[in-house]
């Protein structure tokens, strides 16, 4: 299991869940893309500009599309490109592999004061009372967010 915590800069923090990074990275592209950004994905030169409908010989195209042509000259035709806007800024393509898992968390914890996501039962329950934003007032709402997931989850048992 993976827990995610939410705490935005106004209202109640919230927990989720996701059974594993697949489900995970499926529930972050259906409730987090945003007009003109991109959570994660994977190309080449080659695809983007036939996903324009084109081919490096088509007439006009490295001027109509000279940001390609450029990716193309600096890393060859089908070397595979990484785009993240959340974690590397809108637009940018990028030869160094990024994970869709950091991809995804940073899309997550984009509008939020802080986020915290936890890869597996035992660190959830164990960063429960450990972890400093679950501390105090101030993290009361946070604390009982994840603690009620993983009261739910049978990962804990409800002792109050």
């Amino acid at each position: 299991m993976i827990y995610v915590v939410e705490v935005p800069f106004d209202g109640k923090p919230r927990a989720w869940f996701a059974f594993e990074r697949e489900d995970l990275a499926r529930k972050v592209h259906a409730t987090r893309k945003r007009e003109g950004w991109t959570i994660f994905e994977t190309t080449t030169p080659r695809q983007l500009l036939q996903d324009c409908g084109k081919t490096s010989e088509t007439q006009g195209a490295a001027e109509e599309h000279a940001e390609i042509f450029q990716l193309a000259d600096t890393n060859g035709w089908d070397t595979t490109l990484y785009r993240a806007d959340y974690l590397c800024g809108q637009l940018q393509y990028r030869t160094e592999p990024v994970a869709e898992l950091d991809a995804c968390f940073a899309a997550i914890k984009h509008d939020l004061k802080t986020c915290r996501m936890y890869l597996s039962n035992e660190e959830a329950a164990t960063e429960l009372y450990r972890d400093p934003i679950y501390g105090g007032r101030e993290g009361f709402f946070a604390h009982m967010a994840l603690r009620e997931q993983l009261i739910s989850m049978e990962v804990i048992s409800d002792d109050l």
